[in-house]
């Protein structure tokens, strides 16, 4: 069950924080994309937060908050694309595992 719970806060954080890499590294890709929605000039400040967030969700600690801000990032991100009319799988994969992964790790944080 430990395997489990490690492989659950790593794979959705380093899922996370390689977004975060991308968009910090500004592939054409994603600087394309980012800026067809609007938000290409804040590509490395969501980046970092990316990273943030990733870190903190695999820290024992501070993984509710990490959670909390995944969370509503990933939110933010499928409320932008459905916006713009641009809704790929992108900001879903990374929020179900997220979800998944903090069911697995600590049930009480969804009571």
């Amino acid at each position: 069950m430990k395997i489990v719970k490690i492989l659950a806060a790593w794979i959705p954080a380093l899922l996370i924080a390689m977004s975060g890499v991308f968009k910090l590294a500004g592939t054409a890709e994603v600087m394309e994309a980012m800026t067809r929605i609007g938000v290409g000039r804040y590509v490395p400040l969501l980046g970092v937060m990316e990273i943030v967030f990733a870190a903190l969700y695999v820290i024992p600690a501070t993984m509710k908050i990490g959670f909390i801000l995944a969370s509503c990032y990933f939110a933010g991100a499928i409320a932008t694309d459905l916006s713009h009319g641009v809704l790929t799988a992108s900001p879903f994969l990374p929020i179900v595992l997220l979800w998944i992964g903090a069911f697995i790790r600590d049930r009480s944080i969804f009571f």
